[in-house]
Order: C-alpha cells, then structure tokens, then sequence
C-alpha cells in the first residue's frame, strides 16, 4: 500500500466518525483493504498531526489539527489541482507552476495545510517555491503535497503525455 493513500484514508476516517482507538483505526483501514502495523500507524498519525480530544463523557476521539479542517470541507468547492501546470526538482526544492494568477492562492493553500514536511513556500504570479524541511526528501515532499491536493501527480502526468502527443 502507497504510504499516501494510507495517510489519506486515515484523514478521510478520522474525518468522517469518532475514531477512539488506534484498534478501531486500525479495522477500518483493514475494512478499507489497506493492511498496517500499529507501529506504522503510529507514526502516520503522528506526521498527520492527529490529537485526541476529550468528549463530554470522558472518552477520547481522535481529531485533525484545526488548519486541515477547512480544507477537507473546501476540498470540494476549490480544485487547485487543476491551476497546477507542472512540477519541477531542482537541487531538493520543488518548484510548481500554475496558471498565470493562481500561485498566491495555491501557495496559501499549501502553506495552510500545516504539512510537516513542507517548510515554507515562496510565490510569484504563476511560480511557487516549495521548500521541504532538513531531511525531508523530494519524495517525501510529493508525498505531501499529494496529501493536500489529491490527484495531483495524475493531473501532472496527464498534462505532460498531452502535451508529449502535440
């Protein structure tokens, strides 16, 4: 299993009910044909900044960080995935193109995400400027930014293969 479609079925459960257990994360994930260690999703939830917060009763649910709310509600009124024009590496930065217009935006919504391994970003009118934290790999750093914007590396590869055929 992709560690990106995990991370991203986790956000989707622990979005959708009240998850108190890593046990009962761990079924549904199981339910959802997605096999994981307790250890493993120990650490992913971890790098997903989840919490457990108190409910009235004296049980736990596990929560997002607040920054990623807004977005997954967004996540259907906003596709920034289709302002994104390409992605380029270069020296272990990433740098993505928009549309002319768009690279503010995309950058806020980036830099909002609360991603661990993103650092900061930098942007232009159509450029951004992804900066990954020290020791964050450029795979990591695609990795995150597919957790915020999915579909993302589809939208690209397919960008790229029409733009091949022209």
């Amino acid at each position: 299993m992709h560690k990106t479609k995990r991370l991203l079925a986790i956000e989707k459960i622990i979005s959708e009910g009240s998850i108190s257990s890593q046990e009962d994360l761990l079924k549904k994930l199981k339910g959802k044909e997605i096999a994981c260690t307790q250890a493993t999703l120990s650490r992913n939830l971890r790098q997903l900044g989840v919490s457990r917060i108190a409910r009235g009763n004296g049980s736990y649910v596990y929560s997002l960080p607040d920054s990623n709310r807004p977005l997954i509600e967004s996540a259907g009124k906003i596709n920034l995935v289709n302002v994104i024009t390409d992605i380029v590496e270069a020296k272990g930065l990433m740098v993505v193109k928009t549309i002319p217009g768009n690279a503010n935006a995309t950058a806020f919504y980036i830099d909002s995400s609360s991603r661990f391994e993103i650092a900061g970003t930098i942007a232009g009118d159509d450029t951004i400027l992804v900066i990954p934290r020290d020791g964050i790999s450029l795979r990591n750093l695609h990795d995150a930014l597919e957790m915020i914007l999915p579909g993302l590396h589809d939208h690209i590869r397919t960008r790229q293969s029409g733009a091949q055929k022209k």
